[in-house]
């Protein structure tokens, strides 16, 4: 972050690789883990926090994307309490992208390796998978600053659904 080396937590996972399990909320506080997820391809957005601008403009992007795809559910993956992400959603307009809250037990940062051990929040990094959990496409930003390949997790996606 910003030239300083951070520790993440957990397993680097590649294209190829089984989707771990976790266990998170939405925004109503309801339950979300990767059995409630299936059924479709889907691409998880994992942002340090939706107020900041990186995050932000990455979870918008999505948000346009999402209107796009058949067949794909983009979710959005954040430290953020989910009233804060509902909060945030709707100052936005954002209602395609789902927003899973990783607050409670840090679980799918642990499992997916994106949580910072220094700063308890996530990095930035974008998952694609099929309907059957495999990972098809796995990238972590190296500089939490930077934005994702957007267009490589897009295509992935959409190589999936089409």
């Amino acid at each position: 972050m910003r030239g300083k080396e951070l520790t993440l937590m957990g397993p680097e996972l590649k294209t190829g690789d089984k989707a771990p399990e976790f266990d998170a909320v939405d925004i109503g506080l309801q339950p979300v883990n990767l059995e409630k997820t299936a059924g479709a391809v889907r691409i998880f957005s994992v942002v340090p926090s939706l107020d900041t601008p990186v995050c932000d403009l990455q979870t918008k992007r999505f948000n346009d994307e999402a209107g796009k795809l058949d067949g794909v559910e983009i979710y959005t993956v954040s430290m953020d309490l989910p009233f804060a992400q509902k909060r945030w959603c709707n100052a936005f307009g954002v209602d395609k992208v789902k927003m899973i809250s990783d607050h409670r037990s840090g679980s799918f940062g642990e499992h997916y390796g994106t949580m910072i051990k220094e700063l308890r929040i996530e990095s930035r990094a974008i998952f694609v998978l099929d309907k059957d959990n495999t990972i098809k496409h796995a990238e972590y930003v190296k500089e939490v600053a930077d934005h994702p390949n957007y267009d490589a997790a897009l295509d992935a996606a959409k190589s999936l659904a089409g």
